[in-house]
């Protein structure tokens, strides 16, 4: 690889790292092509990216940013898992890596703050953004369900004892 082709690579590991919010590092060692490609597109259906990296070129990219603590972590076959959901990258990695011994995780930073494999595990278990929406809207609109149902149920009930009313004065 030339020069020019390194630097193009540093500068686009670079961008990821400044676009990033999880990076979780990886090493997988004797993972097969299909295995792969099936790590990546569970990845990518959780809107994060899995990407196989130099470690030098990785270590050049990673000075003076946010995830700068991980540079040490980049040896022997190394991998980045990446997201900017702060959870997506983590949740796919730690459940592959639960059924794949092949792939380990070495470490993780999120938006600067570092990682061990037992944070990376336990920041899996959170919940997504989405997910956190979700639940909070919910929240949101129980309350309000609930006051529409007991501000019409006095209206109801009155509606029915005039019906009985109106029966029993027919009979």
């Amino acid at each position: 690889m030339d020069r020019a082709a390194k630097a193009e690579q540093v500068s686009a590991l670079r961008d990821i790292f400044g676009k990033a919010v999880l990076v979780v590092v990886t090493q997988s060692s004797g993972m097969t092509v299909a295995e792969a490609t099936d790590l990546r597109k569970k990845v990518r259906a959780a809107g994060a990216r899995f990407k196989v990296t130099k470690n030098r070129l990785a270590r050049l990219a990673l000075k003076d940013t946010k995830f700068s603590g991980l540079a040490d972590r980049f040896k022997g076959p190394t991998a980045i898992a990446y997201s900017t959901d702060p959870v997506a990258a983590a949740k796919v990695v730690a459940a592959y890596a639960k059924t794949n011994q092949k792939l380990q995780i070495v470490a993780g930073c999120l938006d600067g703050s570092m990682l061990d494999v037992a944070g990376v595990d336990s920041l899996a278990t959170l919940p997504s953004l989405d997910e956190l929406r979700a639940r909070l809207i919910a929240i949101v609109q129980t309350p309000a369900t609930r006051l529409a149902v007991l501000a019409g149920a006095p209206a109801s009930q009155l509606a029915r004892v005039f019906g009985a009313y109106g029966k029993k004065e027919a009979a």
